[in-house]
């Protein structure tokens, strides 16, 4: 048994939940990957995989061999990359997280000029708003924005977004336009962003140069768990929304979203990279990083 391509063999099933998608992914046959991962487990003397015929699960003693054989497969392409000169020629599998509205409105329409400088460079993108866990999850780095809980890993603020409060113009002919943030708790619909970290409701935030305030209703008809969620909502007429400015400028631009209070301002949103601290930063990480920073460089005030 070739032990190391037995252990990156069950490692990509794991990933790729069935043993047909995992051979698939590793330009094999089938029976050879079924084989690996079964002298894997004659070696260890244990089972790592409950199979049926349409998935395959992890067992608790497979979990565990996973989580600690993907670090070390990472920390040996790591290795492996800069002695071949990597930091030259960054090449190898990077593992990239972010929210939807950052992937489909910032990065991916970037992204041609990133592949066609860097195409030995696999990146596998993760699009969610969801929590990620960088570590038990084996990311590389995270686009994520907000406030910082986790003050081990390193993060790099890359941009502060602006937002904007609007609705479309057929919801604004029914309901009318809010003069002041009070209207729209009293006489509004609102599209609230609901975390998916906490599962509460973000409230509205306004500011101007005598108060501050949020909006918050009670029993709110409506709230959505993505970003591009709220957009789509919002430009189908059913409320207003506090929107990211380069998520809503192109709409606003077309008249199918209009500004509304334009004179209650939200606090910037700050953007960071995050990626784990302890361990050497790998020539396509870094790579990436300045990629990143330079793609974001319009949405920093300094």
């Amino acid at each position: 048994m070739d032990h190391l391509l037995a252990i990156k063999v069950f490692c990509r099933v794991v990933e790729a939940g069935t043993f047909s998608r995992a051979a698939a992914l590793l330009d094999m046959p089938k029976s050879t990957v079924t084989k690996l991962v079964q002298e894997l487990e004659a070696h260890l003397r244990l089972k790592l995989l409950h199979r049926t015929t349409r998935r395959v699960t992890v067992t608790m003693e497979g979990a565990a061999y996973y989580e600690r054989t993907t670090r070390l497969l990472h920390e040996l392409d790591d290795i492996e990359s800069n002695i071949s000169n990597e930091q030259s020629t960054p090449r190898g599998r990077l593992k990239v997280d972010m929210a939807s509205a950052i992937a489909n409105f910032i990065l991916l329409p970037a992204l041609p000029s990133f592949m066609q400088q860097y195409p030995d460079i696999q990146l596998e993108l993760g699009v969610s708003d969801a929590n990620i866990d960088l570590l038990s999850d084996n990311i590389d780095c995270v686009i994520r924005g907000g406030e910082l809980n986790d003050t081990s890993l390193i993060a790099k603020r890359i941009a502060e977004l602006t937002f904007v409060t609007c609705a479309s113009p057929a919801y604004l002919q029914q309901y009318g336009t809010p003069q002041t943030p009070d209207e729209l708790s009293s006489k509004h619909r609102i599209v609230y962003y609901r975390s998916r970290k906490t599962n509460r409701v973000v409230p509205l935030r306004f500011s101007n140069r005598q108060q501050s305030m949020e909006i918050q209703q009670q029993g709110s008809p409506l709230s959505v768990n993505d970003s591009t969620a709220q957009l789509t909502a919002t430009l189908s007429g059913l409320g207003v929304s506090q929107l990211p400015l380069f998520m809503a400028q192109p709409f606003l631009d077309n008249g199918k979203l209009q500004l509304v209070l334009p004179d209650w301002q939200r606090a910037a949103f700050p953007l960071y990279l995050i990626y784990p601290p302890g361990r050497h930063l790998s020539g396509r990480l870094s790579t990436f990083i300045n990629w990143v920073m330079q793609v974001f460089q319009p949405y920093r005030p300094y």
